[in-house]
């Protein structure tokens, strides 16, 4: 590759599709060698473009809103001053394509995505079939970049000695959106999977968010061997904590995405009225997922079988 290339990576949000856009990314940087690469990306995702390395700069998008004329003037000026010789669009959404319509026809990049008028366009309806990581290993095969593969998180090295965790241990991830109450497995099952855990030995481990609390606090109520970290995690700890972990058990939800990347093995809860699994599930090579359309209707004992069959090979 020309060491006068100056390429542009947009991903912008959410947690999960971020996730999913590493194992690209990871892509990219070995394609192009010598090249500046910059990411564009919303403030939320700046820590993680800097911290996996595969970036030399990163560009944080205050997303102008529409009547916003200087914002998007500025961000247009930045665009077309900087000399970016190809784009890969890894967002696809309507946000992106508006950043093509800012690059002014005469110096336009080679653009890699969903724009129809881009260089390497991806027409394909099987793009959007399966995961968001195949659909992104499709487009980057238009522009001759094959073998992607899923980003184990391997940087992700913050330090977790603070929490003194005994192991074996399991992550219990049972929170999700607030607004997604469809998606949550009750806590009274996964207070029976933590009760099954600590009886094996093994130490259950909470993660969530403040808005995880109340859910958490009742799990550790009822099993009084779990260690509670609402709060208290980083991302990057959570990568390091799913490094570590003996399996996780854990709702459809962001988390899930980080943890299951890490090789750990992972039991994922599904409604099929919150998410489309076969698009929205975790990657991962040892991911289980139990699918149903009321998730209520999953029991704790189901669960707890598949766990305690495999916990003689994990």
């Amino acid at each position: 590759m020309d060491k006068n290339e100056h390429i542009l990576v947009i991903k912008l949000s959410a947690l999960g599709d971020f996730i999913q856009a590493l194992g690209p990314m990871k892509a990219i940087r070995a394609h192009h060698k010598t090249a500046k690469i910059t990411l564009l990306t919303t403030k939320s995702f700046a820590k993680f473009g800097k911290d996996c390395g595969y970036f030399d700069e990163i560009w944080v998008d205050e997303k102008p809103k529409w009547f916003n004329i200087m914002g998007w003037g500025k961000l247009s000026r930045r665009l077309n001053s900087s000399g970016f010789t190809r784009v890969y669009d890894l967002q696809n959404n309507d946000r992106s394509r508006i950043y093509f319509k800012l690059l002014r026809a005469a110096n336009r990049p080679e653009w890699v995505g969903t724009v129809k008028a881009g260089s390497h366009y991806n027409a394909s309806a099987e793009r959007t079939k399966g995961p968001a990581f195949d659909g992104h290993s499709q487009t980057l095969a238009l522009a001759g970049i094959h073998d992607v593969e899923i980003d184990q998180l391997d940087w992700m090295r913050d330090d977790i000695s603070a929490f003194a965790l005994d192991a074996p241990y399991a992550l219990i991830v049972a929170g999700c959106a607030p607004t997604r109450p469809e998606k949550r497995w009750p806590a009274q099952n996964f207070a029976a999977i933590a009760k099954h855990l600590a009886e094996h030995d093994i130490q259950p481990v909470l993660i969530g968010t403040k808005s995880e609390a109340a859910i958490n606090a009742e799990i550790k109520a009822a099993c009084a061997e779990a260690i509670d970290l609402t709060d208290k995690t980083t991302i990057n700890q959570i990568g390091a904590l799913g490094k570590g972990a003996k399996l996780c058990i854990t709702n459809d939800t962001g988390p899930a995405h980080i943890i299951s990347v890490t090789g750990c093995p992972c039991y994922v809860l599904f409604s099929t009225q919150g998410s489309d699994p076969n698009k929205h599930a975790p990657l991962g090579h040892n991911v289980e997922k139990f699918v149903t359309n009321d998730i209520n209707a999953i029991t704790a004992d189901t669960v707890w079988k598949h766990i305690e069959k495999d916990l003689s090979h994990i």
